[in-house]
């Protein structure tokens, strides 16, 4: 008979088998993405283990002692998008892996989760299980690697740190580059979009491009050994070349830079191809929208009713 149950620490020696062979995290958060490579599987392991043992929300399947399946979810910006950080089919069993996602659905729903993330590799085994756990499709990205260059910042005419009231102009900006069927998911208002924000892993720093009031490009790094930039910018903008010699100069110390490009952002695809990146992975985006709990209808009599004209 097959359980779920709060993980254990003796459940670590089930995600290794005899032959030392992990069983791969589906799962692919955006602070992740770059750092998958380990050089020995029980590292791996590990790894996995406590990202989730400690205070997240974890759900473990078993058959008597022996693990089937394991899901993780974590809380992105605000509590009401949560995304799946963790996902292992020890079993390839599409039952275990559909009994995992409800499990953790109607467990994050208590939380006052409304919306819920995944991002898996385009080739993934359960692109389609997820899918039929009611995970919606609504974007490809690719991730590009490259290298940084240049000691000196490359200079950008106007380009400036984001300031504190500059959010709600980056939602503008979002709403003009990102296509209908994503911003319905993403983005719909601005406090779905702050809520779905994704974690980077690190301290990021943001810059921005501005003309006549009206914020033209957004640039976003995270600096290290790994470095990370994303860059947004108005379809009639010109200068994304520009925005890019900018970002690889301020990641110059990185060994490697990655930057993860939805597929709706040509522009910035043609742009990173003539920097010398290349493709080193492709992920679809899927959510699920929960449903919101019904509020409980309370009679009124007509004496404290308010008229209206």
């Amino acid at each position: 008979m097959t359980s779920a149950r709060r993980p254990l620490p003796t459940d670590i020696v089930a995600l290794v088998s005899f032959d030392g062979r992990v069983y791969p995290n589906e799962a692919k958060p955006l602070d992740r993405l770059g750092l998958d490579d380990r050089p020995h599987p029980l590292e791996t392991a590990l790894e996995q283990w406590f990202s989730f043992a400690t205070g997240k929300h974890t759900w473990v399947s078993v058959r008597g002692a022996t693990i089937r399946g394991l899901i993780s979810a974590r809380k992105r910006a605000k509590r009401t998008a949560w995304e799946v950080e963790v996902l292992i089919d020890a079993a390839d069993d599409e039952k275990t892996v559909l009994s995992l996602f409800g499990r953790m659905v109607a467990g994050v729903a208590r939380l006052g989760a409304e919306r819920v993330f995944l991002r898996l590799r385009a080739d993934s085994p359960l692109v389609d299980t997820a899918r039929a756990a009611g995970f919606f499709q609504y974007s490809q990205e690719t991730l590009f690697r490259g290298r940084a260059g240049g000691s000196a910042e490359a200079q950008v005419p106007g380009l400036r740190s984001r300031g504190k009231h500059d959010l709600l102009g980056i939602y503008q900006l979002y709403n003009h580059t990102a296509p209908a069927t994503v911003r319905a998911i993403e983005g719909a208002t601005f406090r779905e979009w702050q809520a779905a924000q994704e974690a980077w892993g690190g301290r990021t720093t943001d810059l921005l491009l501005e003309a006549d009031g009206v914020i033209d490009a957004w640039l976003r790094l995270l600096p290290g050994q790994t470095g990370r930039f994303q860059v947004l910018s108005q379809h009639g903008y010109d200068d994304i070349d520009d925005l890019l010699a900018a970002a690889l100069a301020r990641l110059s110390q990185s060994a490697s830079v990655f930057s993860l490009i939805p597929h709706y952002n040509g522009a910035a695809t043609a742009a990173l191809s003539r920097h010398g990146f290349e493709p080193a992975g492709d992920y679809v985006m899927l959510a699920k929208r929960l449903a919101k709990p019904a509020e409980e209808v309370v009679q009124e009599t007509a004496g404290k009713a308010i008229p209206v004209s």
